[in-house]
């Protein structure tokens, strides 16, 4: 690049957030950071050039955050709802929100990421949340390109917390198949088609495993007996119904979530070079530590 273009990150203390602004920094990007507290950027404050203090749900504080950017790339959302807020709060009206001035401003373009199989996942609360603001992202006069992974590693990292407690428990027969990625690889992949247009990327890990292979690796990488219990796939609606009898909405969500693309396959094209068994033995080394 001879001129650095300038980027705003939105979802900037998030997880993936945190990985998108080391990766735009590594090829030279200039960086605002879109945050409620700053605080929270302190990780990766010597990447941002610049940080812009507002609420992503509250337009009258957005003022000019999109003065002088020429791209928005968004990892807003919540895993879990908090401070009374909704999925359709953040994941859906934040980021309209954060389009309205992105437009007003003539921003060149929007990367979004959204979720793999949003199709199939539409009854979810968070995915009707992120597929209506992709339906407002493509209607509105901004190119776009939308991200969609099947899960990180720190998503699967329950199914290394189930090892760790000595049993592993499956939906069905353990054969569904996903190839979940690190978050720095899914941050490279983005950056690396920052360039694209009016486009919708499925990205993957560099591995296609079963659940089954996952559930062995978590065990290898702690030295465990492998122990797996296999739950007949009808019986996920009846504890789903269980659980949402007994908790709230915040608890809820997440969970339903995890437990609907337990028995899917979620596999998208393969990227990266980290591996879910290096992942669950940097685990087990800091469980060490």
């Amino acid at each position: 690049m001879t001129v650095r273009e300038k980027i705003l990150v939105a979802g900037s203390t998030g997880y993936l957030g945190q990985f998108i602004i080391k990766a735009l920094k590594e090829k030279g990007y200039w960086i605002r950071a879109l945050c409620r507290d700053a605080l929270k950027l302190q990780p990766v404050r010597q990447y941002i050039d610049d940080v812009y203090i507002g609420e992503a749900t509250k337009p009258e504080t957005l003022k000019d955050l999109c003065k002088d950017i020429d791209i928005v790339f968004s990892a807003l959302g919540i895993t879990r709802q908090k401070d009374g807020l909704s999925y359709m709060d953040v994941d859906y009206q934040g980021n309209v929100n954060i389009l309205n001035e992105a437009t007003a401003t003539r921003v060149s373009k929007f990367m979004y990421v959204s979720v793999l199989n949003a199709d199939k996942l539409k009854h979810l609360e968070i995915v009707k949340a992120k597929e209506k603001f992709v339906d407002e992202l493509k209607a509105a006069n901004i190119p776009y390109v939308i991200i969609r992974p099947n899960g990180f590693f720190s998503d699967i990292k329950e199914v290394y917390e189930m090892a760790k407690k000595g049993r592993i428990y499956l939906f069905g027969d353990g054969n569904y198949l996903a190839n979940p990625i690190h978050g720095m690889d899914l941050a490279h992949a983005s950056v690396e088609n920052l360039q694209l247009k009016n486009s919708e990327l499925d990205i993957g890990g560099p591995e296609v495993l079963s659940q089954n292979e996952i559930a062995s690796q978590a065990f290898e990488a702690l030295g465990k007996e492998k122990k797996i219990t296999y739950i007949p796939p009808w019986l996920k609606s009846l504890v789903l119904k269980l659980i949402r009898a007994v908790t709230s909405v915040k608890t809820y969500g997440p969970i339903e979530f995890f437990m609907t693309v337990l028995v899917m396959d979620m596999v998208a094209s393969t990227y990266g070079e980290r591996t879910l068994k290096q992942y669950f033995i940097g685990l087990e080394g800091d469980d060490h530590a």
